[in-house]
């Protein structure tokens, strides 16, 4: 192998990491808000509001993330009403068109990840707060949402790390994040392999770093509990 060829694709890639986080971080906080309203909408009494989150959460999981980025970059163009908007100015750039998608997609699946978090609190942690006089949202903040939060965020992380993979279905529609350049540079050079172990090194290494990050944060979370419970 070409170790200054690689190199320099390398020096290269590293300047779409920031693309890359940008996205995912957008993404991310996008699609979490979108996923409370949606888990609560799930276990809403009002028929309409659940049957429109269940279909949400449907349609987001049971279709291609890919095919989903098509349909809302070529898609919403081809909607006279949205284009005649004030949303076209943003929908018609690649770059928003990528972070609704991403955020959507991972809406989907945030929403059941929340919802199976908050259903795995045991009835009798909840039952010994109202006991104790808890109620409404003091029971929520002192005991369903701190153990919801530990139950759900190893599933969250790996949420996560999804979706920093998952931004680069973004090169497909021109953003040149590190896949993206990672094509550029395959089209003027046709090396795919060396181009292709760098690129996949550089996604390895962004989501070590992540799952690291949320490994300390659990150990922490469960040692401040079992801190609080002695």
């Amino acid at each position: 192998m070409d170790w200054s060829f690689m190199f320099d694709v390398f020096r290269q890639l590293v300047s779409g990491i920031p693309l890359t986080l940008q996205l995912t971080t957008l993404a991310l906080s996008v699609g979490f808000v979108l996923a409370i309203s949606i888990a609560s909408a799930v276990n809403s009494g009002i028929a309409p509001l659940r049957w429109i989150a269940k279909s949400h959460v449907e349609v987001f999981r049971g279709t291609p993330l890919l095919v989903q980025i098509f349909l809302i970059y070529y898609g919403l163009g081809q909607i006279p009403a949205l284009r005649h908007s004030f949303l076209w100015p943003f929908l018609r750039e690649p770059y928003w068109c990528a972070v609704l998608a991403l955020a959507l997609n991972t809406s989907a699946y945030t929403a059941e990840i929340i919802r199976g978090a908050i259903q795995a609190v045991p009835a009798g942690e909840v039952e010994a707060a109202r006991a104790c006089g808890m109620s409404g949202f003091l029971l929520r903040r002192r005991i369903v949402w701190p153990i919801a939060v530990r139950q759900g965020l190893p599933v969250y992380g790996s949420e996560i790390i999804l979706m920093v993979k998952a931004t680069s279905l973004a090169s497909i529609i021109t953003l040149t994040e590190m896949t993206g350049i990672a094509h550029k540079l395959i089209s003027s050079t046709y090396r795919v392999f060396e181009i292709f172990i760098v690129t996949g090194a550089l996604y390895l290494a962004l989501t070590f770093v992540i799952s690291a990050a949320i490994s300390m944060l659990e150990k922490r979370l469960h040692a401040h509990h079992a801190h609080r419970r002695s």
